[in-house]
């Protein structure tokens, strides 16, 4: 029995469990770091410990003081949440020795799962299917590469120890292996504290799919039916639903006997997760097992009508699993996707600043699981997922149109998100049609708008033009009164990245001409309440959501968000151009490699400098050939955003810049 519960994690997660635990009558104690002092998670518990500064290092993988804050809140009992410690088998059994109940498997379990290398071994002994590979303790390069000849190609390198793409490489020939062998074991060292590699076969266009399995200490185990997370970036989950378009009710027995099989073969204990993918013919091999709740759990809740957070609570607590296998049912379509702090127009670089707004959608079926709220801060110095956005339908196509309208509809003004991104996925054909692989978004999705910068649209233009006019003039509408003249028209000049517009704004009793270098967009301005704006241009009347931030206008039109500054009373600035040959950090981070030294020359795409960012590594490339004239950046040190790193002499500057040549007189 325990009565106070510890939740050892922060952010969605964080609140999540929460919410469950609250609802069951126990209380709660968050966690936080000195930079989550204001967070969500914070302000939903009873009570909260700070746990040390910012980095995860100092705070949240920090095992002794995450104790030290359950002994002083009288907290009975642990969840760990996902990632952080929730599959350290280490801070597992440091629970169970304070006298804490951690609220998830035993701690052989999460050992052996723990390890790719060993869970496959294990899993062929128990009867499941694997991919063909090397799993064996020699890890020198040279065993590696032979195995990867043994194998073939293309192959998969895989961090044993960890998960989320982070020590992972496809490797399509013999000549880029010694290289990717370097860069996984770095990436798995950093993030895992583990060097320790598998090889496996490379599936092409598998499926990936999942069982939700849950176990008791009374020798029950059943599973919860499957979902599908093939659409994936750097092998992390951008989309997941339930059940998968892919699956029959055969291959649905088969897989969830073989999870089940998996789960009991350890000894297994709570929830858990068997992972598998799925070839064309519906041939499926064992991935890896995740000992905790997943991210994409509420999709399964949606189906099947089950809070699994409830479901792991009272297995912690001794109780039986509340249903037998053929009590589950499976009803509806669920789909999910994660809201991440990123730029899809520049290669999803993690974002960091300000949450100015943020205000969900509204609408039947949707749920929203989120650490955020108005006036929160991202920081770098954790995973940018910010919010899950799950829609439930009687059909599939209804979930998935749910859930491309709440992203459209929804407001987040601030930091940069990948929200546009994830609502064109889920109106793509393919995606609509069933049919994604994890090869779908480099096969199908690699010139989608979504992952271009695109300019604001004329409407964007001149509703912004107009909106600066309207603030500029008390947020009172500009009447021209009783005058022999017209009224005349107002120059304006707005920024969007590296461009600048010229405008000129004529307002009139009830609407605005906006003349944008000859084009003209004439459009009344029908209502405006807090962020929100109803106009007409063209005939046709539509809504837009607008946020005001000194002299920048972030608007929100047809799902797109454009940041516009007004720049019509400052003088005109330059920009790092493209061969610049400056190098400038593309977030806040941290300097893990420097591979070159000053007087180096260097050529252009060459890394000059890797950042380290909400646990991926980022490398920073040279964009000119030239030579390495400063090198302010050093291994170790926390730099912030477009903060110099390095700068380049450009070669053969004097034949690219007709300003510079020598002319005869």
């Amino acid at each position: 029995m325990f009565s106070k519960i510890l939740i050892a994690n922060r952010g969605e997660i964080a609140v999540r469990v929460m919410r469950t635990a609250r609802a069951m009558g126990y209380r709660t104690v968050a966690v936080y770091s000195e930079a989550d002092a204001d967070a969500l998670h914070v302000h939903a518990a009873d009570e909260a410990v700070c746990i040390g500064p910012a980095p995860v290092g100092e705070s949240y993988l920090r095992g002794e003081a995450i104790l030290d804050a359950a002994r002083r809140t009288g907290a009975d009992a642990l969840h760990p949440g996902y990632g952080f410690l929730s599959e350290n088998a280490g801070f597992a059994k440091a629970c169970e020795e304070a006298g804490i109940v951690f609220i998830g498997p035993p701690t052989g379990a999460i050992e052996l799962m723990g390890s790719k290398r060993l869970s496959k071994i294990a899993m062929q002994e128990a009867g499941v299917p694997t991919v063909p590979g090397y799993q064996g303790e020699e890890q020198s390069d040279e065993r590696l590469i032979e195995e990867a000849a043994r194998i073939g190609y293309p192959l998969m390198i895989k961090a044993s120890a960890g998960g989320g793409g982070r020590g992972m490489r496809l490797v399509a020939s013999h000549e880029a292996l010694r290289d990717e062998l370097k860069r996984a074991r770095s990436e798995a060292r950093n993030a895992f504290g583990s060097d320790e590699l598998i090889l496996e076969r490379a599936v092409i266009e598998p499926r990936h799919i999942e069982i939700q399995v849950f176990a008791d200490q009374h020798g029950n185990a059943v599973h919860l039916g499957e979902r599908d997370c093939s659409i994936q970036r750097r092998h992390q989950k951008v989309v997941e639903e339930a059940p998968s378009p892919f699956m029959t009710p055969e291959l649905r027995e088969r897989m969830g006997e073989a999870a089940v099989r998996a789960a009991q073969s350890c000894g297994y204990r709570g929830a858990g997760t068997v992972e598998f993918l799925v070839d064309s013919n519906r041939d499926f091999y064992f991935l890896e097992m995740n000992t905790r709740l997943q991210v994409e759990h509420p999709v399964t809740e949606s189906i099947t009508g089950q809070d699994l957070v409830e479901w792991q609570l009272r297995v912690a607590a001794g109780e039986p699993l509340p249903l037998k296998q053929d009590e589950i049912a499976l009803a509806g379509h669920a789909i999910e996707v994660r809201l991440y702090a990123e730029d899809a127009t520049q290669h999803f670089t993690p974002q960091t600043g300000p949450v100015l707004d943020w205000r969900p959608a509204a609408g039947q079926g949707l749920r929203y699981d989120t650490g955020i709220r108005t006036g929160a801060v991202v920081s770098p110095f954790y995973d940018p997922m910010l919010a899950k956005v799950i829609a439930t339908g009687r059909t599939r196509e209804e979930a998935r149109r749910r859930l491309a309208m709440a992203l459209e509809d929804s407001v987040l003004f601030g930091v940069t998100t990948n929200r546009h991104f994830l609502a064109r996925i889920l109106r793509h054909p393919v995606f609509i049609e069933g049919g994604a692989t994890t090869a779908f978004l480099d096969s199908h999705f690699s010139d989608d708008d979504s992952l271009q910068p695109v300019p604001p649209t004329d409407t964007a233009l001149a509703l912004a033009a107009a909106l600066q006019d309207h603030h500029a003039h008390g947020n009172r509408p500009r009447h021209p009164g009783w005058s022999n003249s017209l009224p005349s028209a107002s120059p304006c000049r707005l920024s969007w990245q590296d461009k600048t517009y010229p405008l000129k704004v004529t307002p009139f009793a009830n609407h605005f001409d906006v003349d944008l270098n000859g084009r003209q967009v004439a459009l009344k301005l029908l209502h405006m309440d807090s962020g929100s704006l109803a106009f007409e241009v063209n005939g046709v009347r539509q809504r837009c959501q607008y946020h005001r931030a000194g002299d920048q206008l972030y608007l929100q039109l047809d799902g797109r968000v454009w940041t516009l500054r007004d720049q019509s009373h400052a003088p005109a600035t330059a920009t790092d151009a493209a061969g610049s040959g400056r190098v400038v950090a593309s977030m806040d981070g941290a300097i893990i490699d420097v591979p070159v030294t000053l007087g180096d020359r260097v050529t252009r795409g060459q890394t000059l400098v890797v950042l380290e960012a909400m646990k991926m590594e980022h490398p920073l490339k040279a964009d000119a050939d030239g030579v390495v004239t400063a090198l302010p950046a050093q291994v170790g040190m926390q730099v912030k955003l477009r903060q110099l790193l390095a700068e380049i002499q450009v070669e053969a500057i004097a034949s690219q810049d007709p300003s510079l040549k020598e002319t005869s007189t």
